[in-house]
């Protein structure tokens, strides 16, 4: 199946969304009736006096995670994809349509999912089985990689850091089921007791395909065996983090010769990749990989690949096969506590392994012409506040000031999908074998991923789904990259006046695009060079400016929790662009003609504050403020208006307010 691209993933800065833990469906209750307490006013609390009803009508409950607005929108965006799907069952409009009808279909269906059983994974079973010599290792694990099962290592396309515009493939360690190459090693308890809970899982997935009783314990050993050489191999996952790490450009030319048992000439015409360079920055473990091919015996190699498709398919499968799945990596691993609704399950296989042929559809259906133009519109604003900001700032250096006017006049806008040159033409599906469509839909995402490589302008292609609610900064491309799913409500609402669609959009575009200027974005220059241009005192002013932040954030006590205050060291960056968020957004809102009157600042603020809306419940609340990048709601909504004039000014703030600092202890960043 599909994996993650880390280079990628490090230089588009930020998804601010942060929807990936996902609101739990949580009861919603009124609440019962408390002693009075004094009233809140918008110098008290404006996250509470702005979103008073929508927190009364909407809590958790112990156990039931999160609900917040940014959650709902991301529910929405998921309905939006059903109501597609199920149209496309019944009634096709083009060739797409009918892919992603009968994908849909075919996994609903619970009963057909049952009777296909293992089917749809026999022939590759019947492949791995055929090998008899160690020289037909290799050819089944390029086989397996093409229909998106990566298996002993890792090929992706990513980017080239050596020339930003074009792809390359990346080589490197993988084929473990486990997380972490450590936890075959380590001999810690919680390790070793995790290790056991893991064999039980590889007994049940080699017995599902195919390994007898009598031999289960003996092959399990194989197994585990191959997966620890291959650990050991590994480098530790934290060396993994540093893109630069892990870009090293070496000819293909001597593969033949230096892994000749791996054959890693014929994986790369296997994959459709003709490549003179490849990045391989760990060479010594694929020498590893290449011995082993050579020295282990082909029967040891034959269960290990068995093992890593049952492992890789059992989600998509049947009822014994998911149950395995779930019972190791969605109950020992992630924690969870029951596997999602059948519908929501097959909905992320379809977005895994389809997700740019649902894109096609999703903007097509639910991007209206008028949406988009005012999402340029107003982006191109806020972009025009921060260069208008860079000027007259008094903390830039020359020097780095002409380099973030050269980026932003260079920063492109794209809203709602990229442009891109993917090939639809698939192998048809049925509705009979979800399995089987799972199957060709990951080898086309696979065979259009390795198209990739070697190409330029790898701009046609954007890393996150447009189906899927997000706004990002491409560091790598200079761009701003904004979802069809993020534009609608609560982000930009084309029912509520402009500025409160500065107050939301606005203010989520500003967030991103401070990121072209601020600590990260001076690592690329305006040409797309990596080369920091920010001088030591630049470094040194944008410091004390985030210190004196961090300094107000550290005091707010966190929502939910007994005793806990914001960790301002590990929400440093985030509130540091949500404070830019309100400055830019505000700045771009006071630049129209004509000005804007109370009434449309108050506006404004509103919308900043209700974009953060959230219920936390109190476990959930304890898990977030040591691990979450971003602030609670409260305070991404509260912390950059103590710091604005304009809040303060447009709601008549007193001395003494909790929303009222003095000016000399107000931070700003852009304003």
């Amino acid at each position: 199946m599909p994996i993650q691209k880390p280079l990628a993933a490090a230089l588009a800065a930020s998804l601010v969304l942060v929807l990936a833990s996902g609101d739990a469906d949580a009861q919603r209750k009124r609440r019962a009736a408390k002693p009075a307490e004094p009233a809140i006013t918008a110098c008290s609390d404006f996250y509470s006096f702005v979103n008073k009803d929508w927190l009364a009508a909407n809590t958790v409950i112990a156990g039931s995670g999160r609900v917040s607005a940014l959650g709902t929108l991301q529910q929405q965006a998921l309905l939006q994809q059903r109501a597609l799907l199920d149209e496309a069952v019944l009634n096709p409009q083009n060739d797409v349509q009918k892919l992603l009808g009968d994908f849909w279909a075919s996994g609903i269906d619970e009963a057909a999912v049952e009777r296909d059983g293992a089917q749809p994974i026999a022939s590759l079973v019947a492949r791995i089985d055929a090998i008899r010599r160690s020289k037909d290792v290799a050819p089944s694990i390029a086989a397996l990689h093409q229909v998106g099962i990566p298996v002993a290592f890792n090929f992706t396309a990513d980017l080239d850091l050596g020339d930003l515009d074009r792809h390359i493939g990346y080589f490197s360690q993988g084929g473990l089921a486990l997380p972490d190459p450590a936890f075959y090693t380590r001999d810690d308890a919680d390790t070793r007791a995790l290790l056991g809970r893991y064999t039980e899982y590889v007994e049940k997935i080699l017995a599902l395909t195919g390994t007898p009783a009598d031999k289960l314990k003996d092959e399990m050993a194989m197994v585990l065996d191959l997966e620890t050489r291959i650990a050991r191999a590994s480098r530790p996952i934290t060396s993994l983090r540093d893109p630069r790490e892990n870009y090293a450009l070496v000819p293909t030319a001597g593969f033949a010769k230096q892994f000749r048992n791996l054959q890693l000439v014929e994986f790369l015409q296997a994959q459709g990749v003709v490549a003179e360079n490849v990045s391989m920055a760990h060479q010594a473990y694929f020498t590893e990989l290449d011995t082993l091919v050579r020295t282990l015996k082909p029967a040891q190699w034959k269960v290990y690949l068995r093992y890593q498709i049952g492992n890789a398919m059992a989600p998509y499968l049947s009822k014994d096969f998911r149950e395995a799945d779930f019972s190791f990596n969605g109950r020992v691993l992630r924690g969870l506590a029951a596997p999602a609704a059948r519908d929501t399950q097959v909905l992320d296989a379809i977005n895994r392994a389809a997700g740019p042929m649902l894109a096609r559809e999703y903007v097509a259906r639910y991007l209206p012409q008028a949406t988009r133009s005012r999402a340029e519109s107003v982006a191109g604003e806020v972009r025009d506040a921060l260069l208008r900001s860079v000027e007259r700032n008094s903390w830039l250096s020359e020097t780095a000031r002409t380099e973030a006017r050269a980026k932003l006049q260079a920063l492109k806008i794209e809203i709602g999908a990229p442009r891109d040159d993917l090939d639809f033409s698939v192998q048809p599906m049925g509705r009979t074998s979800f399995g089987s469509n799972m199957l060709i839909a990951s080898t086309w995402r696979h065979r259009e991923e390795m198209r990739r490589i070697g190409r330029g302008d790898a701009q046609r292609r954007w890393d996150v789904l447009p189906q899927q609610p997000a706004l990002a900064y491409d560091l790598a491309h200079n761009r701003l990259v904004v979802s069809a799913a993020a534009l609608q409500a609560p982000i930009l609402d084309m029912s509520q006046d402009t500025a409160a669609q500065y107050g939301s959009f606005g203010a989520l575009v500003g967030h991103e695009l401070s990121r072209a200027v601020d600590l990260k974005g001076q690592l690329v220059d305006a040409s797309g060079n990596l080369r920091a241009w920010w001088t030591p005192a630049d470094e040194a002013a944008f410091a004390g400016r985030a210190d004196q932040l961090a300094t107000q954030y550290g005091a707010y006590a966190y929502p939910a929790t007994e005793g806990l205050r914001v960790d301002a060291a590990l929400t440093r960056e985030q509130n540091v662009a949500d404070l830019a968020a309100v400055e830019l957004a505000f700045d771009a809102l006071s630049a129209m003609q004509p000005p804007p009157d109370k009434a449309a600042k108050e506006s404004f603020f509103r919308a900043w504050a209700g974009l953060w809306r959230e219920q936390l419940a109190p476990e959930t609340a304890t898990r977030n403020a040591s691990t979450l990048a971003h602030a609670p709601g409260q305070w991404r909504a509260n912390g950059p208006l103590v710091n604005h004039p304009a809040f303060i000014e447009t709601f008549g703030c007193k001395a003494g307010n909790a929303m009222m600092r003095k000016a000399d202890e107000q931070v700003s960043i852009w304003r």
